[in-house]
Order: structure tokens, then sequence, then C-alpha cells
């Protein structure tokens, strides 16, 4: 006993256990649904569209007959292009002849082509199903 005549030290303490509550949270699946997709494929007819080119030359013959001294360059005037074509001719000396040139022109034809062609197109289908459904 202390001196104040009860039975306790009030210099100490002690404590008294209680109860605590813990917590444990779990989680689990549920299904809610399924969905089943599907793919299903078109067949649509279309009409393809081009012009084709078709490039052609024209060769016309120009005699000229004209000595020259070195064989002319090739040359272009205005769409023409224009390929001398010399000769040497045996004389009592060596003379150089401008036989003809070859006037070429371009000519360019454009055609309209147009030819069927087969398109696919796949689109999908979703469709919900119950989660009691069996998979197939």
């Amino acid at each position: 006993m202390n001196e104040h005549g009860t039975g306790s030290n009030l210099g100490t303490q002690s404590s008294i256990p209680l109860l605590e509550e813990q917590m444990d949270v779990r989680k689990r699946n549920v299904s809610t649904g399924r969905v089943r997709v599907r793919t299903m494929t078109e067949t649509v007819e279309e009409t393809a569209r081009a012009t084709l080119e078709e490039v052609g030359v024209e060769v016309e013959r120009v005699p000229i007959g004209q000595q020259v001294n070195a064989a002319p360059p090739v040359r272009t005037e205005n769409d023409v292009t224009i390929v001398p074509v010399v000769e040497e001719v045996l004389v009592i000396e060596k003379r150089l002849i401008l036989k003809e040139e070859l006037h070429i022109r371009r000519s360019i034809t454009r055609e309209a082509f147009e030819v069927p062609v087969q398109l696919r197109k796949q689109r999908a289908v979703v469709e919900r199903l119950s989660p009691q459904a069996e998979e197939n």
C-alpha cells in the first residue's frame, strides 16, 4: 500500500488490451455478360477508270543535198527532233554532203479505259450474350 492508503501506484501506468478490428479486402471476377464478334465479307463491283497514253512518232525524210564541212549536230525545232544524215561521196576530193534530215514528230493519243473490278468489304457484327449462354 502506498502512503495514501490505496492499492494503486500512481507513478506507473498499465494498459488493458482492447479489441481491434482489421479489414481484409478481396476481389473476385463476376461475369456480367459475353459478346460474340463475327466478320461478314461483302463483294461490291466498282468501275476502275484510267486514261491511257500512247506516244507514237512520225518520221519524215527531207532531202537536202548540200555540201557541209562537218556533220551537223542533232537539233530540236519546236516539237520536231532533226537528225542529220551525212554521206561521204568520192570525188577527186572528199566532200561531206548533207544528204537528208530526219524530222521526227511525236504524237500522243489518249483513250479512256474502264474495267469492272471486284472489291471486298468486311464489317464486324457484335452480339451481346447473357452470362449463362454456353460458348460455341
